[in-house]
This record gives C-alpha cells, structure tokens and sequence, in this order.
C-alpha cells in the first residue's frame, strides 16, 4: 500500500492500494494518542558521519581563508530528540524516562553509545550534540536489538529512530523484522512498535518506506515511517498505534464525491481504523462525523477543496412544534392568625374642679364657650379677689336706661 503524505484532520495516516480492476482499497486511521500500561519508550539517533552538519559540527577540509568561512552550523537534531524525548517520558512511558542512545557509532557503525533514561525535565534541556565516536557506517540492526533485548519483558514498546541517510544493512533488518512479528503474533513476543523519522535532505524514503511496507505473513505491523520537515504535528508517530477495535464515535458515515454513503457506521459506531474500497477513478472520500464532514484525497498530485458544510433543512413555523402551554393553579390563601387585641386602657381620671373657680390660677381656668366667646378685658388680677372691682366692664346706653 502507498502512505499518502497528507492526511487532512482526524485522520492520523491514509494508506490506498489500487486493485487489478482498478477500483481502490483505502486503510485510514483516527490519530489517537495510546495509552498503554507498562510502556517503555526509546530514542535512537544516527550517529553515523554524516550526521555532523545536522549536528551543527563542522566536517573539516575546506578553504582556509576566513575570506570563504560559512555561516556556523546550527544542531538541527536538538530540538527534535528534546521534544521527542520529553513527550514520552511525561505521557507513555510508565516509569517516567525515556531511554536515549545513539545509534551507527564506531567502527562501521556497528555500535551503540548510552545516552541514559531521561525523565521530561531532563529531556527537554538536555545538551544532545553527537555522540563521541560518529560511525563511518549506518547499521540499524544493532539499535533495534539493543531495544528488544533490553525490555523484552515489558507489556509494551515504542522506539523512534531518527536518521539522515541510507542504511547500509536494510536487508538484515527486514530479515530480522520478520522473525520477530512472527514471534509477536505467537505470542513468544511483547507487542511493540518501531518508527523511523527521516531528517534532511539525504534520508532515503525509499529505504523507510520499504520497512513500513514489509509483508511479515501476519497482523502484526512492526514499522511505520515519518519524514520530519511533513510532520504537522507531534502525535503523528503514533499514527498506525491504534486499538482496531477502539470507537471514537457513536455513529459516522463514508461517502463518495457524489454524496453517495460507501460505507455506514450507524449500528457499529465508528472504529479507529477504517477499511474499505472506493470504484475506479474516485479521487476523494468524505468522512462524515458529528455533524461534521471531512474531504481527504487518495493522491498526493491533486488538491481538494474542504467539505461543505452539512446543510441544515429549514422548519417551516406551521411544522414547528408549539411551545406547551403551561396551566398556572391558583394558590391557596395564607392562612391569617388572628390578632388578639388589647382591651383599651381605662379612661383617666377627670380632675374634680375646686368650688371657687377662682381659687384655681388663671392660666388653668376651663372657660364656658359662650364666655370664650366674649370680647373680654381682664385686669391684672394679682392677688385681688372678685368682691375687689377688679373688673371694669363697659357700660352701654341700654344699660343707662334700664336703671
């Protein structure tokens, strides 16, 4: 099968394979991070000459005037063995280190230099600038042994391996990937899976294409490829780690260019690994999930347009369900605790007025309201009593006359 270079969101890897009656076998991926119990993780990285320059070390040889001097290398490799290490010591190896080497040193490149288990904070600073001896050939076989001996005992592996060039023992490697699937599928074997991720312009794809490819006579698929200046993101290496038998989705469909479903999901639920065959000449499928749709094309020589938008059917306001009409029961009145009221007080004692009305002060004096009435004058009475003519009243004609 061919590995199509890009894949478009979910999709974690998209191989085809073109059948002899031209119609296409298409194998895809959901990307998916893996949860394994008991995983033990590895970074091998070539060590072999030709690595220097992505190093950032000189090669020698050259001109030696300052005249020609080159701008000064930059390590390339760095930054890539630091993320790499630290995501899977911090999420899937399950002591929390990750096993670092260097791979193709020494004579022939035969031999492999200890880096050390390095937790995520390490990894992330860690001064990654060549090994001591670089190789003058690159043999992987001796890196993919030292993994598989050391945690042949562990529920689970994940080793990358990162290279610049051509392996010079492609051959062996392939004979001994094929033992060694064998002996996984019976059972005489942990799982585990290997990723080479080729760096720079020299990495032979063929090479690691060919090891991605390999036919083991079983279901166990030991390799898979990356190139890194393809990679979108970090997580792309685990892109062939998926549970076959994992469900991503309740429900999802495959649908040809034309809308036409190829293959439905409804009853199942939808797997992480997607198996199925598109007719002759079909130049894209389309993943429908969630409400959403999803264009991925099955060459690496055309473009194609992202999916339209699931169209939504308008409700006519007459087909609309009305809103429930809520009965609202009257309340039942609060019951009033009557109030018991205090009897009023008794009415004050009303003041026995003196026999001699002038005994009292004057200022104390309740008068008649006929005599209220009258325009009268009062003298300053001091202490004068009422036989004293204290009061001077005026005489009228009337009264002249009635004497």
């Amino acid at each position: 099968m061919t590995q199509l270079k890009n894949a478009v969101e979910p999709f974690g890897e998209v191989n085809v394979h073109r059948e002899a009656n031209g119609s296409i076998r298409v194998w895809a991926s959901i990307l998916m991070e893996p949860r394994k119990e008991g995983a033990q993780t590895g970074i091998a990285i070539d060590g072999s000459g030709s690595m220097r320059k992505l190093f950032g070390q000189e090669t020698g040889g050259g001109v030696v005037s300052a005249v020609f001097a080159k701008p000064k290398l930059q390590n390339q490799v760095a930054p890539v063995a630091q993320k790499l290490c630290s995501y899977l010591a911090s999420t899937i190896d399950a002591d929390g280190g990750t096993t670092c080497i260097y791979w193709a040193v020494g004579p022939n490149g035969t031999q492999v230099e200890l880096v050390g288990d390095l937790t995520a904070d390490q990894a992330a600073t860690f001064d990654f600038r060549g090994p001591q001896d670089f190789g003058t050939g690159t043999q992987l076989l001796p890196a993919v042994r030292y993994f598989v001996d050391r945690f042949s005992s562990a529920p689970w592996g994940f080793f990358v391996f990162i290279t610049d060039g051509e392996l010079f023992d492609l051959e062996e490697v392939k004979q001994y990937s094929v033992r060694l699937a064998q002996e996984v599928a019976a059972g005489r074997r942990r799982p585990l899976k290997l990723v080479l991720i080729g760096m720079g312009p020299d990495a032979n794809e063929r090479q690691l294409e060919e090891l991605d490819d390999l036919e083991t006579s079983t279901e166990v698929d030991l390799w898979d490829h990356k190139m890194a200046a393809e990679m979108r993101q970090l997580q792309e290496i685990f892109a062939e780690v998926v549970d076959r038998n994992a469900r991503v989705a309740d429900n999802g469909k495959i649908l040809d260019p034309s809308g036409r479903v190829i293959k439905d999901y409804s009853d199942t639920g939808l797997p992480a690994v997607l198996r199925f065959n598109v007719p002759a000449g079909t130049q894209f499928f389309t993943l429908e999930v969630n409400g959403q749709r999803f264009n991925q094309q099955l060459t690496d020589h055309q473009v194609i347009a992202p999916a339209a938008p699931i169209p939504v059917t308008p409700v006519s306001p007459v087909l609309q369900t009305p809103p429930p009409v809520v009965v609202v029961k009257p309340t039942a009145p609060i019951p009033v605790t009557p109030v018991v009221q205090a009897p009023p007080p008794p009415p004050a004692p009303v003041a026995q007025k003196p026999q001699n009305e002038w005994d009292k002060d004057p200022v104390d004096i309740e008068m008649d309201p006929l005599a209220a009435s009258l325009d009268l004058e009062f003298a300053d009475l001091g202490q004068a009593k009422p036989n004293d003519a204290a009061i001077d009243l005026e005489k009228t004609d009337d009264d002249e006359q009635k004497k």
